[in-house]
């Protein structure tokens, strides 16, 4: 076979690929997105998927190569390049394929197109990716969680992506148990030209997967759920360290804001290294339902600037008062000549045990806008107690990416202490740690 038969392919593809991702095949033939973060358990159909559609979209554009990245070079040719190498086989294209091992690469005969692979524990490996004709079409990443972080990606990605038309970047993963993993507040977040998947075992057809496969994935499920959540249904299901287990991430309407009754505002200063963060939220006491809906989440910024975002925000909310950290009484003064009703946060001891106990226990449901404030999403999602050399929690708040979680609680300063204070101060020493 010399020439590609696109509607013979796109017919075996159609048998191969599990039904759960038309939809993303679909997407990629459109051109909508360019970034693909494909994430689930096992035996999901993740990296089959990839495969698939590497050797199809190459078999569509003569022009088209591809780069597959694994973290470590020595895991990659019983991976990927097997994976490829099954894809071939399965889409009928055994005779337009030749594998070579030294260097590692699969090459199209016919149109002298390659699939070149690279481990990326030195991401300068990625500079030396050089194609003979065409460019580089398809980028992927196997093993997402991996890599150290989007500063690698990105590192690759502008080293590798240079010309041609849109390319198509494939991420695949397992999800980390972890929300604080890189990866896991990554996907989180909304990122315009990506669409991210979940899929797992069940949208495969059983006997694909065949007997063994299920009957393990049924004897986790009875023995030890959450494992097999995280395994077998590629959930986050967390450390058991997380601090917030309360958090519901959706969108927060106009309607739903112009109902609410009254608006609180906190702000935790920063300048250089760490960020200002405002926060503007609703606390429901009826329901103990908090909503976070509008932030800004700034470094470098002058408090003439930070007055003007602030006037903004309240010209859409109304005016209100903003509890700040009390350890910048200048910058409190310079928001007030502005007109800002800006007003120290009281702390003292216990404060912060409290603000802690009140947002984790005390609300019943802390309800945030991932789009609207994506970087309180991330604080209250990821927020963690650190775990010692047993796995075991450390009962003591960690004082790191907490920006949004401090300007929530000065926020709510007043509620908390009303809540807290009544023989406070021996609740207060029992709380200060943790």
């Amino acid at each position: 076979m010399t020439t590609f038969d696109e509607g013979r392919a796109e017919r075996r593809l159609s048998r191969l690929m599990a039904p759960s991702f038309f939809p993303v095949h679909r997407d990629i033939r459109a051109g909508a997105h360019t970034h693909y973060w494909l994430y689930g358990g096992r035996g999901s159909g993740k990296s089959s998927f990839a495969s698939l559609e590497i050797i199809f979209g190459m078999g569509k554009d003569p022009a088209a190569n591809a780069a597959v990245f694994r973290k470590v070079k020595d895991t990659l040719r019983d991976s990927v390049f097997a994976q490829l190498l099954w894809a071939i086989d399965r889409l009928g294209q055994q005779e337009r394929w030749k594998a070579s091992l030294s260097p590692m690469e699969l090459r199209c005969l016919p149109t002298g197109q390659k699939i070149l692979f690279r481990g990326l524990d030195r991401a300068s490996k990625a500079k030396s990716l050089k194609t003979e004709r065409g460019y580089f079409k398809f980028l992927w990443f196997e093993e997402l969680e991996e890599f150290s972080g989007m500063a690698e990606l990105r590192s690759v990605l502008q080293s590798v992506v240079r010309g041609g038309r849109q390319p198509c970047c494939l991420y695949t993963y397992n999800p980390p148990r972890s929300r604080r993993s890189w990866v896991n507040e990554e996907a989180a977040g909304t990122h315009p030209g990506r669409l991210c998947h979940h899929s797992d075992y069940r949208g495969m057809p059983p006997e694909w997967l065949g007997e063994e496969f299920l009957a393990e994935a049924a004897v986790l499920e009875a023995a030890q759920p959450e494992l097999y959540r995280h395994e077998y249904l590629g959930e986050i299901t967390g450390t058991g360290a997380e601090v917030f287990g309360n958090l519901e991430l959706r969108a927060i309407t106009d309607r739903e804001i112009a109902g609410f009754a009254s608006i609180e505002r906190g702000l935790d200063f920063g300048y250089a290294a760490d960020p200002l963060h405002y926060a503007v939220c609703h606390y429901d006491a009826a329901r103990r339902r908090l909503y976070l809906f509008d932030e800004l989440h700034l470094l470098r910024t002058s408090n003439a600037r930070l007055g003007e975002l602030i006037r903004e925000e309240q010209r859409r909310h109304g005016r209100g008062a903003v509890c700040c950290d009390s350890a910048e009484p200048k910058s409190i003064d310079d928001l007030r000549l502005m007109g800002i009703a800006a007003y120290p946060a009281k702390k003292g001891p216990g404060s912060i045990g409290w603000g802690m106990r009140f947002l984790s226990e005390e609300v019943e449901r802390i309800v945030i806008d991932p789009a609207r404030c994506p970087n309180t999403a991330r604080e209250f999602y990821g927020y963690a107690l650190d775990l010692d050399g047993y796995g075991n929690a450390i009962p003591e708040y960690p004082d790191r990416e907490n920006h949004a979680i401090d300007a929530v609680r000065y926020a709510l300063e007043r509620r908390i202490r009303l809540r807290f204070a009544h023989g406070g101060r021996k609740q207060g020493k029992e709380a200060e740690g943790f």
